[in-house]
């Protein structure tokens, strides 16, 4: 009879590869696990051999996980915190358990990470440990302390807090927006960046077009299969995409991207709530109200931007 654990990869491998995803670079990984980047690069090499399937998408300034990379990041991840938990106190080390907040990749990226460094320097002595998802799950059975959720007020639990609304425009970097947002016209001569997302059809631009009269016959679309892949895209210049703005603030406020204001709809199905936070532990009552905070803040923020 075979032995599963003969089936199973290499930590090292997995480690790299659970790396270079959670930062979507090769690069950063890198940096993280004090390797070269050659090294990490041949350890997710290594893991492709192994599983015989790919598990990222190379580009020239990025990496995107494919079907499969997504599955095996999903499970490996908060396996691997749980193991370097264990290795801890097995080591003897009295540390508290981490502060668990789950969000999408998008809303991690793009809202939470930027703002991390503020909590860490406010509250060294609280460990943060962010998993993406987008499920409405049971909180406590997954190990879940927070969770920010973007979805219908009907579809999220009872005490769910609502964060705030979503408002969509078409956003680029400031040298395509100089042509690109001449005119509602102008937009189909450019590239057009899509969100691979069959749930999130207000992100698409086929519908945003037609809409406005405009025949949609694009200069071309890349699709993404995550949001803050596609924003990055547009950062870079590659092409036009519907901005989600109350994620983008950063971005648009230091004019590494430049909004169509004129364009902006508001997204009435969905909005972002807040999940979870029972008291249970003290440090998760003060990272909860950290994110209030930072919601206050994105509110005030957004009332400003948009007038």
């Amino acid at each position: 009879m075979s032995n599963p654990l003969l089936n199973l990869p290499p930590l090292d491998a997995l480690r790299g590869f659970v790396a270079a995803a959670r930062r979507m670079s090769i690069t950063a990984a890198a940096q993280d696990l004090f390797l070269t980047q050659s090294a990490v690069s041949r350890q997710i090499q290594a893991l492709e051999e192994r599983l015989g399937t790919p598990l990222l998408v190379r580009g020239n300034r990025q990496i995107a996980l494919t079907d499969a990379g997504a599955q095996l990041f999903a499970l490996a991840s908060p396996w691997l915190d749980q193991l370097a938990d264990l290795t801890t106190s097995i080591r003897g080390g009295v540390l508290a358990a981490p502060v668990t907040i789950s969000a999408s990749i998008g809303v991690a990226s793009l809202w939470i990470l930027p703002r991390l460094g503020g909590f860490q320097a406010a509250h060294p002595d609280i460990d943060l440990r962010v998993e993406t998802s987008n499920r409405v799950m049971d909180l406590k059975q997954e190990g879940i302390d927070l969770a920010i959720r973007y979805s219908p007020a009907d579809s999220v639990p009872a005490g769910a807090v609502h964060l705030f609304a979503e408002d969509v425009v078409p956003v680029a970097s400031a040298a395509m927006a100089a042509t690109a947002f001449a005119s509602d016209g102008a937009l189909a001569d450019h590239v057009l960046l899509e969100l691979h997302d069959k749930s999130h059809t207000f992100l698409h631009w086929s519908p945003w077009l037609k809409a406005r009269g405009i025949a949609p016959r694009p200069r071309g679309t890349l699709y993404f299969n995550q949001y803050d892949q596609l924003i990055q895209a547009a950062i870079e210049g590659n092409g036009v995409a519907l901005g989600r703005i109350a994620l983008l603030l950063p971005a648009l406020r230091d004019g590494r991207l430049v909004a169509r204001m004129e364009s902006r709809d508001r997204v009435d199905s969905h909005a972002y709530w807040l999940l979870g936070g029972d008291g249970a532990r003290p440090e998760v009552d003060i990272v909860r109200d950290w994110l209030l905070a930072q919601v206050a803040a994105t509110v005030a923020e957004l009332d400003d931007f948009i007038g």
